[in-house]
């Protein structure tokens, strides 16, 4: 199992992908012109053939043996630079009465675009059949989400400051999202699902046209919209786990669609990008077996073909880092070479 940067001959997969994601994956719609573009568009960016704030980095999980991929996952570069990106952010009113000597805290939610200039990491998604049930797809997920911090810290100088993520907010045993119902199906003449497919696709510039400018009172809301406001789909929760723990934390900002809770930090302050480092690549052949539980995650240096895979141990007290021939074939690099990793178990 190794990432790499989608390609053009990955567009069938790629669709595959698409199909098995489920409703409010907004960002991966079934939508073959579009996945086709964004293929375009990220192979561009790889490329470096596209400003830096217009670039989409799309990566995807292969599954070398079985020739298919296994999952997907993205950075991209600056968000809202040229189609609005929207926010609810939950805040508070306070009203008063000197006369009767009352003093009221409303919570509200504001559409904002306060985000615009941030880094995303988005679209992730791994295929069932490769989540962690068994040791051969140990720790794929987080191979999927961890590689970004690596790509980030090596390109540093390609990310703005901030890095922000959308969680999939809650659906109910229909499939339907209470707060959506409560909220959204009132400004758009649309379901769900034909709202989200247009956010997919790009076409958001009705949202602004045509959501409330005005602060929306929680207690408006039905209860079950309400409890909708900052939790995530049961299948998210454990992607946000995973960036909790590498530090991005919930500052109050909400989908407009969903209600799922958006997480937020300072690239130099998460986990990842903060310990990874440097190391010279030594290969040496057979070195024995991999440990059972992957812990070293290793990146190569170069954008354009970039690799990144676990790896059976980390670097030696000079910083050279031994790799099997099998290993060094999956990352593609050889003696000499330069790979940035990753102790995802060091203690902060």
């Amino acid at each position: 199992m190794r990432i790499r940067p989608i390609a053009e001959g990955d567009l069938d997969e790629l669709q595959a992908l698409a199909r098995e994601t489920g409703v409010g994956f907004t960002s991966l719609p079934d939508n073959r012109d579009f996945l086709a573009a964004r293929i375009a568009t990220a192979m561009s960016a790889f490329e470096e053939r596209t400003p830096v704030d217009q670039r989409l980095y799309f990566f995807v999980l292969e599954d070398e043996a079985q020739v298919r991929l296994a999952g997907c996952c993205a950075i991209d570069g600056q968000v809202g630079r040229e189609i609005p990106f929207y926010h609810y952010r939950l805040g508070t009113l306070a009203h008063s009465s000197v006369q009767l000597d009352l003093h009221r805290t409303i919570d509200t939610l504001f559409l904002n675009s306060d985000h615009t200039g941030d880094a995303e990491v988005a679209s992730l998604f791994l295929r069932p059949e490769y989540r962690g049930n068994d040791r051969r797809h140990e720790r794929n997920g987080a191979l999927l989400s961890m590689m970004r911090w690596l790509s980030m810290a090596e390109f540093r100088g390609r990310f703005p400051d901030k890095v922000l993520a959308e969680m999939r907010g809650v659906f109910d045993e229909h499939g339907k999202s209470p707060f959506w119902q409560c909220l959204g199906s009132h400004f758009f003449p649309l379901d769900f699902e034909e709202a989200d497919r247009l956010t997919g696709l790009g076409k958001k510039s009705f949202i602004g046209e045509l959501m409330p400018k005005f602060p929306i009172y929680t207690p408006f809301l039905s209860e079950a919209a309400r409890a909708c406001i900052g939790q995530v789909h049961v299948q998210t929760r454990p992607a946000l786990a995973m960036l909790e723990k590498e530090g991005l934390r919930w500052e109050g900002y909400i989908d407009i669609f969903d209600g799922g809770l958006t997480v937020e930090a300072y690239v130099d302050d998460v986990r990842g990008v903060r310990l990874s480092r440097r190391c010279r690549v030594e290969v040496k052949g057979h070195i024995g077996n991999e440990a059972s539980r992957p812990r070293w995650l290793a990146a190569t240096t170069g954008i354009a073909n970039f690799r990144a895979a676990w790896v059976a141990r980390g670097p030696d007290e000079a910083g050279v880092l031994a790799l099997s021939d099998d290993q060094a074939r999956r990352l593609e690099v050889v003696t000499g070479d330069t790979l940035r990793i990753l102790d995802t178990e060091e203690e902060v």
